[in-house]
């Protein structure tokens, strides 16, 4: 079913995103970011002193809002680098896509055909997932070992169909770097410095700071952990924005960006059941390897929110790159894992709803201009 999701969807984005090239983009970044009075690009200086008290409650490390390719606003230490925890597997959907479009990695390929041996053998279901179900979180595939919620209420072994069940785990994503090593023979590393870190002018990157973890006691595929600051983040939102384009040159295909960022698993699909709280605000569903917004992006005014088209990059603790398309905005938010492990930011959801507040309304901002971010 998937495979046809991709076909279709790659050929229906193909028109939607050349009548979007027609739009103007967000400016994207030189050497160091541009800082802005909020009330220059429509937001209160006034509401967003409000988030930064908030902020100063939470574990945050830091925090950016961009708006339209310019920084609004900013909290603590955005050069920090720490570790991003989860966000690294929607940074390996990015890597994944130069070498899809060329024809070099083949999604429709399964663990097997793949050689990704590990420890265990697969089961004779097992063996039929493909790489593109692995990123979409559909493999029918669970090594992780309990200890988590959605670990702990994973189905039994052999028991789901590749391709008809989401159930978010880990060994899927580790298993799909395995398969970029291979296939493109490229260090995982290295390609996140040539194809993102380079051409998007990261100001904190470091190559030699990119580890990856041992691999648990039931796999073969470690855990390629990625080390970045908040600003360089946000570079990654603000391309992401753009369709994969990053000051007139197309860093990422513009079809695999929208294909990424389109619904693979409807909000009423995900699992565990925490994922799908009715009554919750949220109405994330799935990609491959990005949190989506399951509302049409397109439906004109019907049931009309910020959110439709929106997706996100989330990790353990609060890791978060947030796109919001139709307000031309990146949010980005860190804690400190690598300082303080247990930290864990639980109101992201207010968070994100505070920075839309601070929108000025229809008849524009209040006089009193504040300060460029800082």
């Amino acid at each position: 079913m998937l495979r046809h999701r991709f076909t279709a969807t790659l050929l229906i984005l193909s028109s939607c995103i050349s009548a979007r090239a027609q739009d103007k983009q967000p400016s994207n970044p030189g050497t160091d970011w541009v800082s802005v009075s909020p009330e220059t690009e429509g937001f209160s200086s006034a509401r967003l002193a409000v988030l930064r008290a908030w902020l100063k409650t939470e574990p945050t490390n830091a925090m950016m809002v961009v708006a339209n390719g310019k920084v609004i606003f900013s909290y603590g230490d955005v050069s920090h680098i720490t570790k991003i925890n989860s966000v690294r597997k929607s940074i390996l959907s990015m890597l994944l896509g130069k070498y899809v479009v060329s024809g070099k990695l083949d999604m429709y390929k399964t663990v097997q055909q793949l050689g990704l041996d590990d420890k265990i053998p697969y089961t004779p279901l097992e063996q039929k997932a493909t790489l593109e179900q692995l990123m979409a979180g559909r493999s029918g595939i669970y090594r992780d070992p309990p200890g988590d919620e959605a670990t702990s209420q994973q189905p039994p072994r052999g028991s789901v169909y590749p391709g008809t069940y989401f159930s978010y785990n880990n060994w899927e994503f580790d298993a799909t770097g395995a398969a970029f090593e291979k296939i493109t023979g490229q260090n995982i590393y290295d390609a996140l410095q040539t194809d993102l870190a380079i051409p998007l002018g990261m100001q904190d990157f470091h190559r030699e700071l990119q580890h990856k973890q041992p691999p648990g006691p039931a796999s073969n595929f470690p855990e390629y952990a990625m080390y970045l600051s908040a600003r360089d983040m946000a570079r990654i939102g603000l391309l992401m924005l753009n369709d994969g384009t990053w000051n007139g040159k197309q860093i990422l295909d513009a079809n695999w960006v929208r294909y990424t960022t389109s619904i693979l698993t409807p909000w009423e699909e995900m699992e565990p059941p925490v994922l799908r709280l009715r009554g919750n605000p949220d109405r994330w569903g799935f990609g491959s390897g990005w949190w989506v917004w399951d509302a049409a992006p397109f439906p004109g005014n019907l049931y009309e929110t910020p959110f439709q088209g929106a997706y996100e990059a989330r990790g353990t603790g609060g890791q978060f790159i947030t796109v919001i398309p139709a307000k031309g905005l990146v949010l980005i938010h860190k804690t400190d894992f690598d300082a303080n492990p247990n930290a864990n930011l639980t109101d992201w959801p207010n968070i994100t709803s505070m920075v839309l507040a601070a929108i000025c309304p229809k008849e524009g901002c209040p006089t009193t201009v504040g300060p460029p971010a800082h």
